[in-house]
């Protein structure tokens, strides 16, 4: 299928403005592209990926090095081929990113908040760590020692305290208002514990970046795999960067209209629109190493309100 030139421009002036840097590229393209083939790839398939976006051997070769290094990814060796695979712990760590990337918006508040207090034996370090790990989940630090969010998750409230062996060392509490008591809204800990400014400007960015790709597409036709692949890339790489800021406030906690909500109706169309054509590439490009690599798993076409 010949590539149209006009998608190449778009892509050429969008690495041109934007260039990725590879370790986080390599991030998207795995989370992306690889998970759902089962997590692992060969190094030369994966240097086939990473080709249209500027990032050659070197780059790629010290990006996984890296990520090795880090505990995200795995390192095997096969005669003389390598191959890299996620391992478990960052599989898990993944799935829960990356889910939130491709669920809708629909967090509701039920009046209640969820709290995190350490306990006074906690040392410096721990603490440093959880507050920083808490503010990545999107929690705030609302006073001294407790963090707290309108919509906690649960499960990664969980996950992240026992990766970081702090399970027995917090105490997890849900509050409500008290009723009756002419007392500040609990609503109103949202302004004051999150500044939005820069979550709502990277929305709009996004959107704007991405508003005239549709047309584009239109315009296009049917659109080459390879193609397809890279601007699937690019989407979703843009995407995370603001969704993974978004602190996940509930929908009536937050200003009206949100540019996060057009930000995903927009990711969405875009994704379903280049998914098939994309996974052709994937799929061929990780076959030219491994002819035993798996269609995508069933999970991947529950994204952004199911694939078709």
């Amino acid at each position: 299928m010949q590539k149209n030139q006009n998608i190449n421009s778009w892509i050429e002036q969008f690495l041109a403005a934007e260039p990725p840097r590879s370790k986080s590229l390599v991030m998207t393209i795995f989370g992306d592209a690889i998970v759902p083939h089962g997590g692992m790839v060969w190094t030369g398939s994966l240097i086939e990926l990473l080709a249209p976006f500027g990032v050659n051997d070197r780059l790629l070769r010290t990006s996984v090095f890296r990520l090795a290094q880090e505990g995200w990814l795995g390192a095997q060796r096969d005669g003389r081929r390598s191959s890299y695979a996620i391992t478990p712990d960052a599989m898990r760590r993944f799935s829960r990113a990356f889910r939130r990337i491709y669920a809708p918006l629909t967090a509701h508040w039920n009046g209640q908040w969820t709290l995190v207090l350490a306990a006074d034996g906690l040392d410096a370090p721990a603490r440093s760590q959880l507050r920083k790990e808490l503010l990545w989940e999107g929690y705030s630090v609302i006073a001294p020692g407790i963090a707290g969010h309108p919509a906690g998750d649960m499960e990664a409230l969980e996950a992240l305290l026992s990766r970081l062996g702090l399970l027995s060392k917090v105490y997890v509490v849900q509050a409500t208002e008290v009723p009756g008591l002419r007392a500040r809204p609990m609503g109103d800990m949202v302004a004051e514990g999150w500044d939005l400014s820069e979550v709502i400007a990277g929305y709009e960015r996004f959107a704007a970046q991405f508003e005239g790709l549709p047309a584009l597409l239109a315009d296009a036709g049917q659109v080459d795999p390879q193609q397809a692949f890279v601007l699937r890339t690019l989407l979703i790489h843009a995407y995370r960067r603001v969704q993974l800021h978004d602190p996940q406030l509930p929908v009536e906690l937050l200003p009206n209209p949100w540019p996060g909500a057009r930000a995903y109706e927009l990711a969405s169309q875009l994704y379903h629109a280049l998914s098939a054509p994309a996974e052709q590439h994937i799929l061929a490009t990780l076959r030219r190493e491994d002819p035993s690599a798996p269609q995508p798993e069933s999970s991947f076409y529950h994204r952004f309100g199911g694939l078709r």
